[in-house]
């Protein structure tokens, strides 16, 4: 986060130096649509490698073209060239963030835990805002913009050892055969985050809100070049300061937003964040001043905390672990084509009204969506409980403790209830597999070949055989008393248990031991 931030002021000063203020747009614009393009690819690869080394990877690709483009600044050589290199610096680091998210709930314990370490990632990236940019703008003061990006090469590679520290869970691939082949399809798999944010509501109302506010943040990163050097006349330094202002309150954010913490309204924290990030903008049109426009800023980026924390968890929670790189890669790719878009209508705003009437117009989008959308956050919150009775009950199967508590409530939220009465058959022996059972009361029989084989009470569960096996049902399961299930689909099923190694290995043996139990019955 430090090299990151600090490396942008050196690449935002460098463009207004060489072309102006249009650099600074077209280059934003340029950089993030490049970025936008390749962020859906970047999360299948952190779907399908190990998430740690997709990470590795990406900071030592920017470690090395963040040196090159500082040698090329030192030396004089063409703008096109550095510009190129910032390109390419911005497509390598789309692979980081969606393998972040998408790693983050496999090393959470609970959902409690999932949001108290993404408030502390979020206090990280805090303080990488805020440090990022103070280092920025002191390196452009006593050195040079080249000099400040060969340092922060150093800090990439810096980042790239930190993370190969960071242990990971290894991870099998779901389902099998002819179907998950084409699962695994180039473009199959690029447009599966697609697929499941179109295919449900309440995702596409958050990654909308996220979209509108990279958009404004889009025109605010040419706002404050513009507002540092022109209209309050800062100089170099003062576009690292004014960003460093929105670190400072992001930290301060990270203190609030630790409240949400055991909090069960995140969709409407998150419109509250999205509204507080938009107003600021229109107290700085309205009092162009230094120290305004320092305390605003810091307001924005206790906001942005709020927007991250709130919203990644809700997606973290709400999307299947196997596939969560993929949707935070889709995710990336519309924010980083909302940044685009936004940094480059901030040029036209500025030269039809100004900075202060631009500043204005910008801020007020945020608030105005985020209330004409709020009642469809409250609805979030209010389907979003965790059915309490249901998680306890995987939890305490042997398949699918070792799953990520978001998994987990994925998949509770997705089991319905079964009523059965008592001496009626659930399925036959030789029927087709489609459902997998947990008993939440009563008990049932399992016959195998016509012999009774074993009984099963409160807590168990049948059914896993034919899913995991892709044949028939190999026993007849009838009930001995009033009976109370909860089913989940089979696709939902083997996709959650295969795709975890631990939970592949604990059904494996479920499976062989029942099996067992079958040929020794027949």
């Amino acid at each position: 986060m430090v090299g990151g931030t600090a490396y942008v002021v050196a690449l935002l000063v460098y463009a207004y130096d060489q072309n102006g203020a249009y650099a600074v747009g077209v280059i934003g614009v340029v950089r993030w649509l490049a970025a936008g393009l390749l962020a859906p690819v970047a999360g299948v690869l952190a779907d399908r490698f190990p998430r740690v080394r997709v990470m590795v990877l990406s900071d030592l690709v920017r470690a090395v073209l963040t040196a090159l483009m500082g040698v090329i600044v030192l030396t004089d050589g063409p703008a096109l060239a550095v510009y190129a290199l910032s390109i390419l610096v911005s497509a390598s680091s789309t692979a980081f963030r969606p393998a972040e998210a998408a790693l983050l709930p496999s090393l959470a314990t609970t959902p409690q835990e999932l949001t108290a370490a993404n408030v502390t990632a979020s206090t990280i990236e805090s303080v990488g805002w805020f440090v990022g940019p103070a280092i920025g703008g002191l390196l452009l003061a006593v050195t040079s913009v080249g000099t400040s990006m060969i340092v922060m090469s150093a800090l990439f590679i810096w980042s790239a050892l930190l993370v190969a520290r960071i242990p990971e869970a290894p991870r099998v691939r779901a389902g099998g055969g002819a179907a998950a082949e084409e699962e695994e399809g180039e473009y199959g798999g690029v447009l599966q985050g697609g697929r499941i944010l179109l295919r449900e509501s309440r995702l596409r109302l958050l990654v909308g809100l996220f979209a509108a506010q990279t958009f404004v943040d889009g025109a605010l990163t040419v706002l404050v070049v513009v507002l540092a050097l022109e209209t309050l006349d800062l100089g170099d330094a003062g576009v690292g300061y004014l960003n460093s202002a929105s670190g400072i309150g992001g930290l301060i954010g990270a203190v609030v937003v630790g409240a949400l913490v055991g909090r069960a309204r995140l969709a409407t924290d998150f419109g509250g964040g999205v509204i507080v990030w938009g107003l600021p903008l229109i107290v700085i049109g309205l009092w162009p001043e230094p120290a305004v426009a320092l305390v605003a800023l810091g307001f924005v980026g206790a906001a942005n905390t709020v927007v991250d924390v709130a919203g990644d968890t809700l997606l973290q929670r709400a999307v299947p672990e196997e596939v969560l790189a993929r949707v935070f890669g889709v995710l990336e790719s519309l924010t980083l084509v909302s940044v685009a878009l936004g940094s480059l209508l901030a040029p036209i705003l500025i030269d039809a009204s100004g900075t202060r009437v631009a500043l204005i117009a910008t801020g007020a989008v945020l608030p105005v969506l985020s209330l004409l959308t709020w009642r469809r956050l409250r609805a979030i919150d209010d389907e979003a409980a965790v059915p309490t009775r249901e998680l306890e009950l995987l939890r305490g199967l042997p398949m699918f403790a070792p799953l990520p508590p978001p998994t987990l409530e994925y998949l509770a939220g997705r089991l319905h209830p079964v009523a059965v009465a008592g001496a009626e058959t659930i399925f036959h022996e030789g029927d087709p597999g489609d459902l997998f059972y947990v008993i939440a009361d009563g008990r049932v029989q399992v016959l195998v070949g016509g012999r009774p084989a074993r009984e099963l009470g409160t807590g168990d569960y049948f059914g896993e055989i034919a899913l995991l096996r892709e044949v028939p049902r190999t026993a007849t399961v009838t009930a001995l008393t009033d009976v109370e299930l909860y089913a989940l689909d089979g696709d939902q099923f083997v996709a959650a248990v295969t795709g975890h190694a631990e939970s592949a290995a604990a059904a494996d043996s479920v499976v062989s031991t029942r099996l067992g139990i079958a040929r020794s019955t027949a």
